[in-house]
């Protein structure tokens, strides 16, 4: 009979760690990954191909929203919680080993916890706990959730031991319930257990009769029974809205998982929870068993930041994109985003987006301030409480999401569509000729004049339709090299003044393109920062 998809075959590595060693429930897992693998297992698989850089518009803006899903860069912070999780799923099974009979000891133990109704209660007293809890903090955005995902990734969610006939749960993430009641939380881990294994723990156990704390108590039993690794509860602040005395009681009970019924807990939520465990010591200590980690931003001016963004500005497809990341848009960039992963991406997303929209092209720090001014309304108090440096206003706005961001993305492809059916068009001008299309881009990109090329495109496909756009460029550029030689036998055509409005559209050292770019009366600031000023005072000097 053939497994479930999600469940593997159980299939056993010797460990290389001496308390490891003999244990199914390790040893069926993948191996200890080294730093090299760890890059490797959670980087994010971008979808990157240079050619994309000149196709339409309207193509364009659905290649461009993938980074939101694919892109991940490991930091040092990523490897570090993917060591404790590690960590933590294997110490946990240390003292619940099928083959040496400790397992069945506590299995025995939660048998007389459930019939005794007491979580404290043991049949067993050597039934020995090697289980830890993590506690990870940081506020909406800066990629907990997504971290978590792509690290459990690495293993299988459902192993299969034949030989024990034993169904292991590798990992199960289930949420704090926004009413804080105990019952719904075990409602959430009873419904996540059962779309993972296809089980009917929910229809069984929730029911009028089973109060909460029949339900706690067979919580741990039911968890046990399936050799769950590690249980990661999400949005843990949550707790801090419970009625009086509802912490003391949820928090005492996550105490004696770990401790007692030797289950590891991953506590995972934003600032507004670090009061509720620093209120109770104990939870607090606890929480503290591999370390608490609290992710803040990145800062402004570290290696981290810089490199982070410096993979970022790769994956851009805009057809007179700057390759280097400029001092000043990398500034202006942390300014907006205070460093957040999530609004790091989107801000970068939508910007690009807009460079297209309004035939920019390229993102620059003036197109950053204007995405921020217009789509970033709803984060705008999250960002200055972040800006002001004050802990107390940053854990009142700890929820750093950016909602509507699909309806954001539609209403600027919206903009890119209008713009692909105007008159100067390429696909206005060539029709549904992709490759046209393509040419005509590129060789705008390589700065060609407009106005010169679009005969000269027409020409070539029309003459060697078979060939291909990179066998077709050098053929154009040599028609329109041969036209710059000739002498000229008749007054020169008027040249087609470019109006102001779209100044922002010319190459980059235009110095249209770098007025459009200067605030309201800053022409010399912003020739300054382009370093089109000489400086006759460092010169001096």
């Amino acid at each position: 009979m053939p497994l479930p998809k999600n469940m593997v075959q159980a299939f056993y590595i010797e460990s290389e760690v001496p308390d490891y060693r003999g244990n199914p429930s390790i040893e069926a897992l993948p191996p200890i990954m080294k730093k090299g693998q760890v890059k490797k297992g959670l980087i994010g698989n971008v979808k990157f191909n240079p050619n994309d850089i000149y196709v339409d518009g309207r193509i364009r803006v659905h290649i461009i929203p993938s980074l939101l899903d694919d892109f991940f860069q490991p930091l040092g912070v990523h490897r570090e919680l993917e060591e404790k999780l590690s960590i933590m799923i294997r110490r946990g099974y240390v003292g619940r080993n099928l083959a040496d009979g400790s397992y069945n000891t506590h299995m025995q133990n939660g048998y007389e916890r459930i019939m005794s109704g007491d979580l404290d209660a043991f049949r067993f007293d050597h039934a020995v706990s090697t289980a830890s809890s993590l506690l990870l903090l940081g506020c909406s955005g800066s990629g907990k959730s997504t971290t978590l995902r792509r690290i459990l990734s690495n293993y299988p969610q459902v192993i299969f031991h034949e030989k024990y006939n034993f169904t292991q749960v590798v990992y199960l993430k289930i949420d704090c319930p926004h009413d804080g009641s105990t019952k719904n939380l075990c409602v959430h881990f009873f419904r996540a257990l059962d779309q993972v294994l296809g089980t009917n723990y929910e229809a069984k156990y929730v029911k009028p009769r089973y109060n909460s704390q029949m339900l706690l108590n067979q919580m741990p039993q039911v968890a046990n029974r399936h050799g769950l690794g590690v249980l990661i509860i999400d949005e843990i602040q949550h707790l801090s809205r419970r009625k009086s005395g509802g912490i003391d009681k949820m928090l005492s009970f996550f105490v004696t998982m770990v401790n007692t019924i030797g289950l590891p807990v991953v506590f995972v939520g934003t600032p507004k929870a670090r009061p509720i465990f620093e209120n109770d010591l104990r939870s607090a200590r606890r929480g503290a068993g591999l370390g608490a980690l609290l992710w803040e931003p990145m800062e402004e001016d570290t290696p981290t930041w810089r490199a982070f963004t410096d993979v970022l500005w790769k994956y851009q497809w805009l057809q007179k994109r700057d390759e280097i990341l400029t001092d000043e848009v990398r500034a202006c960039w942390y300014d907006l985003s205070q460093g957040v992963h999530d609004i790091v991406v989107k801000l970068f997303v939508l910007a690009q987006l807009r460079a297209i929209a309004t035939k920019t092209e390229r993102i620059t720090s003036k197109l950053l301030q204007k995405v921020y001014d217009d789509e970033f309304e709803p984060v705008k108090p999250m960002l200055a409480a972040l800006r002001s440096k004050d802990p107390e206003k940053i854990v009142q706005f700890s929820d750093l999401t950016l909602p509507g961001i699909d309806k954001k993305i539609l209403e600027l492809s919206s903009m890119i569509e209008k713009l692909a059916n105007s008159e100067d068009s390429p696909h206005v001008l060539y029709g549904d000729n992709e490759q046209a299309q393509r040419l005509h881009a590129l060789l705008v990109g390589m700065g060609c004049d407009v106005s010169r090329i679009i005969p000269l495109v027409r020409k070539v496909v029309a003459q060697s339709p078979d060939l291909s756009v990179r066998e077709l460029v050098p053929i154009v550029l040599k028609w329109y090299e041969s036209a710059d030689l000739k002498p000229e036998r008749s007054m020169p055509s008027k040249i087609k003044p470019v109006s102001k409005k779209a100044w922002n559209t010319l190459d980059s050292d235009d110095l249209r393109f770098v007025y459009s770019q200067a605030d309201e009366g800053n022409m010399y600031r912003q020739l300054k920062n382009e370093s089109l000023i000489f400086d006759v005072d460092s010169w001096l000097q």
